[in-house]
């Protein structure tokens, strides 16, 4: 997890290059702006999560020991993480 320091600039840095590029029009003060970035980062993060927990469970249930950081690892953390986005309507 970000530390909410990190997720404070973030929000800054994203915020000022949105506005830079005239690609956002505020309607409100920055300072509302960033706390609504922020609980959606927030979200997202937690979000990420738990799709992570449900994935190493799924793959430690498996009867066969697959070992983390290896190969067959690898593959199957992202096919069963692709697997919970499409469930969740974030993947394709």
């Amino acid at each position: 997890m970000l530390s909410d320091e990190k997720i404070t600039y973030l929000t800054h840095v994203i915020l000022k290059g949105l506005l830079n590029k005239n690609l956002i029009t505020l309607k409100d003060d920055e300072g509302r702006a960033r706390r609504a970035m922020k609980r959606a980062i927030l979200y997202e993060l937690k979000i990420g999560e738990e799709m992570d927990r449900i994935v190493r469970r799924k793959i430690q249930s498996l009867s066969k020991k697959v070992y983390e950081g290896s190969p067959e690892w690898e593959v199957l953390y992202k096919k069963f993480l692709k697997e919970e986005e499409i469930k969740r309507g974030r993947g394709t």
